[in-house]
C-alpha cells in the first residue's frame, strides 16, 4: 500500500470514531460553574484537532478483543478477562491529558494560536489557562477511575496515567534545559523527545490493555508500539518543519532553525562539523527569506542530516510495528500498523 492510500485510510478510520470522541468529551468534559473556567477548559476541546490518540486506544481496545472494528459499543467493551470496560473513558482520559499539556505549553512558549485559534492563555488569560490546564489534569484521573474495570486494573491504569504525566513534565525540563546547554548529543534529545511527546502514546495503546486484563507481556509490548511511533512522529515534525512549504505547513518553514531550538537533524548537524547557528542570520520569523532556508536545508542535506533523521523515524517506525505481533491478526491491528506508518509520511 502506497503512503497516499495508508494516510487516506488512518484518516478514514480517525473520522469515524472522532464524532464519537467529541461527544464523549461533551459527556465527561460538560460545562459547570464557574462559567469562564469551564468554557476556557473546554475551549482548546473544541477547537478541533485528528482525535489521533484517542482513536490509537480504541483500536488497541478492538485489536485485543479480536473484534470488527466499530462492532462493539465503547462504553461497555468485551475485556479479555471478561470484563466489561468503558473504554471511551479512558480514550477521553488520553485526550484530556493532551489538551492539558498544549496550555501549559502554549503559556511557557507565549504562543499566540493554537489548532488555528488564539491560544488558552491569549483568548482568556494566563491565570485562567493555567486554571483550566489544571481542571483538565484532574479531570483525566477522575475519568481513568470511572472505567468500570477490574479495580486492580483500574489501579494500575491510574497509575501509568500519573507516570506518564510525570514523564511529560520531565520531557518538557529537558527542553528548556537543552536551550540553555552549549552541548547535546542526539542520544539525549530521542531521550527527551520520548518524555515529552511519545510517552502520551505508549499511555495511548498500554492503557486499553491494562484495563481489559491483558498480560504483562502484552501490555510492555503495546506500550512500546506507543513510545516508537511516537518518537517517529515527532522526529518527522522535526523533517517536515524544514521541508514543506510555509503554506501548507501553516507556518514559517524553519522556524526552528530561525528560533534556535536543536532537533535531531541539528544535533546530528554539528557532528558533521556543521555551523548550525550560522546557518540563517534572521532570529524572527519574520526576518529571514525563503532563499535563505533553502540554502540552510541543502547544507543539512550535503551533511545527511536531513536523510538521518528520516531513517531514525523509519527504524523507530519498523520496531512499533512488530512490538504489534503480540495482537491477533485482524483488522484493528492492521490499523494500528498503518498508523506507525502514516505519523511518518503524513502530509499537509
Amino acid at each position: 500500500m502506497n503512503s497516499e492510500a495508508t494516510e487516506e485510510r488512518v484518516l478514514e478510520a480517525v473520522r469515524q470514531r472522532r464524532q464519537l470522541v467529541n461527544d464523549a468529551l461533551d459527556e465527561d468534559v460538560p460545562m459547570a460553574e464557574p462559567e469562564r473556567l469551564y468554557e476556557a477548559t473546554r475551549y482548546l476541546l473544541q477547537a478541533g484537532g485528528k482525535r489521533l490518540r484517542p482513536t490509537v486506544t480504541l483500536l488497541t481496545a478492538e485489536a485485543l478483543a479480536d473484534v470488527e472494528p466499530l462492532s462493539e459499543e465503547y462504553r461497555s467493551f468485551p475485556g479479555v478477562d471478561g470484563t466489561t470496560v468503558d473504554v471511551m473513558a479512558a480514550a477521553v482520559s488520553i485526550e484530556v491529558i493532551q489538551s492539558f499539556t498544549l496550555i501549559h505549553d502554549d503559556i511557557m512558549d507565549d504562543d499566540d494560536l493554537r489548532r488555528g485559534v488564539p491560544a488558552v492563555h491569549k483568548e482568556y488569560d494566563t491565570e485562567t489557562a493555567i486554571l483550566a490546564g489544571d481542571t483538565l489534569y484532574a479531570k483525566a484521573f477522575e475519568l481513568m477511575t470511572d472505567t468500570g474495570a477490574d479495580p486492580a486494573n483500574g489501579l494500575e491504569a491510574v497509575r501509568l496515567l500519573a507516570t506518564t504525566c510525570t514523564k511529560i513534565c520531565e520531557g518538557q525540563a529537558l527542553d528548556v534545559e537543552f536551550e540553555r546547554r552549549t552541548e547535546v548529543v542526539p542520544e539525549e534529545y530521542l531521550d527527551m523527545v520520548e518524555l515529552k511527546t511519545a510517552v502520551l502514546y505508549g499511555a495511548a495503546t498500554a492503557t486499553a490493555a491494562v484495563l481489559m486484563g491483558a498480560d504483562d507481556e502484552t501490555v510492555e509490548a503495546l506500550y512500546r508500539y506507543g513510545i516508537d511511533s511516537g518518537c517517529a512522529f515527532q522526529i518527522q515534525d522535526d523533517v517536515l518543519d524544514l521541508t514543506v512549504p510555509s503554506e501548507k505547513l501553516g507556518k514559517q518553514r524553519g522556524s526552528d532553525l530561525i528560533e534556535d531550538k536543536e532537533t535531531l537533524i541539528t544535533l546530528h548537524a554539528r557532528q558533521q562539523g556543521v555551523d548550525v547557528d550560522g546557518l540563517v542570520a534572521a532570529d524572527t520569523v519574520d526576518g529571514v527569506t525563503e532563499e535563505e532556508i533553502d540554502a540552510a536545508v541543502a547544507e543539512l542535506e550535503a551533511a545527511g542530516s536531513i536523510d538521518y533523521a528520516r531513517e531514525t523515524a523509519q527504524e523507530l517506525t519498523d520496531r512499533a510495528k512488530r512490538h504489534l505481533e503480540v495482537l491477533p491478526d485482524n483488522e484493528a491491528r492492521s490499523l494500528l500498523e498503518d498508523t506507525a506508518d502514516y505519523l511518518i509520511t503524513r502530509g499537509y
